[in-house]
């Protein structure tokens, strides 16, 4: 924590808006760099360490944030008073993530990626407010969700029993590039004109 003047990633806001992420970043960025436990409650941490915690701790609170709780000088305390005054957040944040979860469709994509991510986003989001999501519910999202034109190829990807969702994930990419290859050779020239050599050329 020498580089103190440098933030590590985005500071609490006021209104307490990102604060499960904020948590989150910070508990890996205090056990980086071996402080975790000054955020526990009967801490045997040095003061020095506690006071490193406080420094880092206020260094990525908002600025008013920071003035309100200019006093205190404990850091688990200073963490106590946050969690308990903005982890309901996680009761805002988790009805938005439930809907998007549910109403989440493969269909509705362009891409394969553009799918993955919005799949991501929306499942980092319900781990934040500790709602679990298994492998088998993220590839039952996905084959459930393709178009109903693709129920031959949602019964073939099924037949394979993915374990995992990244290797589904995979084997929809891969499909998605070879149909690319396909479209772009088929478009390259009109049905029925191969190329003829020129036989005046050739005699």
């Amino acid at each position: 924590m020498s580089s103190i003047t440098k933030r590590e990633f985005t500071e609490l806001s006021l209104d307490g808006g990102n604060y499960l992420t904020w948590a989150l970043d910070i508990e890996i960025h205090l056990a980086s760099k071996e402080f975790s436990q000054t955020i526990v409650a009967m801490s045997q941490c040095t003061d020095a360490q506690k006071a490193q915690a406080l420094i880092f701790l206020r260094h990525h609170l908002n600025h008013d944030l920071k003035n309100e709780y200019l006093t205190e000088k404990d850091p688990f305390a200073l963490w106590k008073s946050l969690k308990d005054r903005f982890d309901q957040q996680s009761s805002i944040v988790l009805p938005q993530a439930q809907f998007d979860w549910l109403n989440l469709r493969f269909q509705d994509y362009k891409s394969v990626i553009d799918y993955n991510s919005a799949l991501h986003k929306i499942v980092s989001q319900l781990k934040l407010c500790k709602q679990e999501v298994s492998e088998k519910d993220l590839i039952e999202k996905t084959l459930s969700t393709f178009h109903a034109s693709n129920l031959v190829l949602q019964q073939q990807y099924r037949a394979k029993n993915y374990e995992k969702h990244s290797e589904l994930i995979s084997a929809l990419l891969v499909a998605e590039k070879h149909n690319q290859l396909l479209m772009k050779n088929h478009n390259a020239r009109s049905v029925g004109s191969a190329l003829v050599p020129d036989v005046r050329n050739i005699l």
